[in-house]
């Protein structure tokens, strides 16, 4: 079983600046359930359909498949809520860690999330000098909700 464990924060744009050119992502929801979502995502020129069942902590059950770009995009554009979640990923290593951090577009304009993944919830991280805040348990920031009530209508 494939177990997610990931802790989100905002940052401080001041102080971060990205190191790479970023990938763009493009994702939507073909279900937003308590108990699980069903996401499509392209990600650069490749097609995913992601599962993920509901948040216990920081861990909840995901599973990932690759799927065809042109199958990711008909989904996407005919049978995934609106609006579709844009945004750009940057990926920097900081002590250890991997980070993603996600530059948001469109109907989420002005929001950028960083994120950490963990080997279990209890693993300690030395937080980069651009983190501002932790939001790991605050709803908004999860991306299937972002997708129905963006950030620039808060």
């Amino acid at each position: 079983m494939a177990v997610e464990i990931e802790r989100k924060f905002l940052i401080n744009e001041a102080k971060w600046q990205p190191v790479d050119e970023g990938v763009n992502i493009r994702q939507g929801y073909l279900c937003t359930d308590k108990e699980r979502t069903v996401r499509v995502r392209t990600k650069g020129n490749k097609g995913y359909l992601t599962i993920k069942g509901q948040t216990e902590g920081l861990s909840r059950l995901e599973l990932e498949y690759e799927i065809p770009l042109e199958e990711a995009t008909q989904l996407l554009d005919n049978l995934c809520h609106r609006p579709l979640i844009e945004k750009t990923r940057h990926i920097e290593e900081h002590l250890g860690h991997i980070w993603e951090i996600d530059v948001f577009f469109g109907d989420n304009e002005g929001l950028i999330v960083a994120e950490v993944e963990l080997s279990s919830e209890e693993e300690e991280i030395d937080l980069p000098d651009w983190i501002v805040e932790e939001v790991s348990h605050d709803k908004r920031y999860y991306n299937s909700c972002l997708s129905q009530k963006p950030y620039t209508t808060w």
